[in-house]
């Protein structure tokens, strides 16, 4: 598949040549060439490990590159590559957790940059106001200018740190995974404001592992792998499948799941589960061997509903079963004595301790499996299990020792996951497990999903991608404003079909 060729009558708005960069002795860059264009959303793609980030730190002066690589921004070529210079050439980011001023108000988030760099300098409170109201209005936005910015949902704050880049005058903003806390419609709601950027000729490096948006919001794909360019090409010349392919260099499974694992055992039933404001009548089962899908938007209740199964979200009404008897799960402990496992949707803040080591984090949830006969830890005990942990669910790590914040995404996630499946339970509820990893690890985490179904575990999956629920589950139940609908058989479902179930555009019945 031919290359798109930028054009050559102007020179790009960011050109990037020749990079390269070592770490030691890791090539983790190599011979890159990368181009974006005055007002395109160019989107770039890899696998973790593929120089996605460290052709965005170079790009924005954070790390110095090999020597021969060269920056180029609107045909000016960057002499000396820093932060300060990147901000200077129009080169913005918005990270993934937008470094705002929780504290401080929305006009003076926007307006910040008049004040960064110069030391003690009094606030002209006029002037902020009119440089935030300017950029507001450009953008045709409603927010509060006196509004602090922590009381803002996070779809706001990302416009917050957005404008507060259009207010330092950006010719690009890079945005990394900017839809992972968002729900369908603030996502909408961020591609409607990336559209008009782009019609100010503003250009947007759009970063991220979900398929679906980058063929929605995007005019030109990279793709990266293994430190390398694999090539760049105009979205419509792809398919998903394509793309996959060009980021792993291998074909993927494609095929829909079976439900031949499921049993007649029911091990979770839950008859009229109601949390007032959350979600109302809740009914379903879930069976030994079956991985049943939870599918709706954020905010839908669905997290709020796999919380009350742990014991942490407790219901005002309703019954939670465990293999036909009813059981009151006061909190998680109650759950994790009866057999109920829980990966929860933000595994770097509730999953794993970060900088505690691999092996720690395994036997946190395991601890009556590595104690000797004085009840005391046993380190042999503990590095075997924490070895056993690696093996059995293929974790990439030089061993159990390195804190876990040096795994990568999907890792992470193989990491908790192995420290529920460890505690034997009877049933594990998985909030979001591919959140965030790129699409070879997502082929890594169905295949353990599948093979724990196939020895008789019940599992409850949770998504907000129908990519995610038709990759993996037989059944789905679909979740809309607190109510529960179906269960529906996926077989003969596709993308579209599914979306329009979730989004109010097909009448469903509870």
């Amino acid at each position: 598949m031919a290359t798109v060729q930028p054009e050559r009558e102007k020179a790009p708005v960011l050109s990037v040549r020749n990079a390269n960069k070592h770490y030691g002795g890791v090539h983790a860059l190599k011979d890159v060439e990368f181009e974006m264009a005055a007002g395109e959303v160019h989107c770039l793609v890899g696998e973790n490990g593929s120089g996605k980030s460290t052709l965005v730190k170079i790009i924005t002066g954070v790390v110095h590159p090999d020597h021969g690589t060269e920056v180029w921004v609107s045909g000016t070529k960057l002499t000396k590559l820093s932060p300060y210079a990147a901000l200077q050439h129009g080169i913005q980011v918005v990270h993934q957790d937008l470094s705002l001023f929780p504290n401080l108000s929305v006009a003076e988030n926007i307006a910040s940059h008049k004040y960064a760099g110069h030391g003690m300098k009094l606030v002209e409170w006029r002037k902020t106001n009119e440089v935030a109201q300017r950029v507001l209005d450009e953008l045709n936005l409603d927010l509060d200018l006196q509004k602090r910015v922590g009381e803002l949902s996070v779809a706001d704050q990302q416009l917050v740190a957005i404008c507060r880049s259009i207010a330092s005058e950006a010719l690009i903003l890079i945005m990394d995974e900017p839809t992972a806390a968002l729900t369908y419609f603030e996502t909408q709601q961020l591609f409607s404001f990336l559209r008009k950027l782009a019609e100010r000729q503003v250009s947007v490096l759009f970063i991220s592992h979900r398929l679906d948006e980058i063929f929605e919001i995007g005019n030109r794909l990279t793709v990266l792998r293994d430190g390398r360019r694999v090539g760049t090409y105009a979205i419509d010349e792809l398919d998903r499948e394509e793309v996959e392919r060009l980021m792993t260099g291998k074909e993927l499974a494609t095929g829909r799941p079976s439900d031949h694992t499921r049993t007649e055992t029911e091990i979770v039933r839950v008859e009229g589960l109601t949390r007032s404001g959350q979600y109302q009548d809740v009914r379903f089962e879930l069976r030994s061997g079956e991985i049943l899908g939870l599918i709706g938007p954020r905010g839908a209740g669905r997290t709020e509903v796999a919380l009350s199964l742990f014991g942490l979200n407790p219901p005002d009404a309703g019954t939670i079963y465990m293999e036909g008897a009813p059981v009151e799960l006061r909190n998680n402990r109650d759950a994790i004595r009866l057999g109920i496992g829980y990966l929860p949707e933000n595994r770097l803040r509730e999953g794993l301790v970060l900088e505690q080591s691999i092996e720690n984090n395994t036997v946190v949830t395991n601890l009556a499996q590595i104690l000797n006969r004085w009840s005391l830890i046993d380190p042999t005990k503990r590095t075997r299990f924490a070895e056993g942990v690696i093996q059995d669910f293929h974790i990439v790590a030089p061993g159990p020792k390195p804190p876990a914040r040096e795994l990568s995404g999907g890792n992470q996630q193989k990491l908790v996951l192995g420290k529920w499946v460890y505690t034997s339970p009877k049933c594990l509820i998985l909030d979001s497990p591919t959140n965030g990893v790129d699409v070879g690890a997502k082929e890594g985490i169905r295949r353990i999903i599948a093979r724990l179904a196939e020895d008789g575990l019940a599992i409850l999956l949770i998504s907000d991608e129908e990519s995610e629920i038709l990759a993996n589950c037989p059944r789905t139940l679909i979740m809309r404003e607190g109510k529960l609908y179906g269960p529906y058989d996926t077989t003969d479902l596709d993308e579209e079909q599914l979306r329009a179930m979730i989004r109010h555009e097909q009448e469903l019945t509870v």
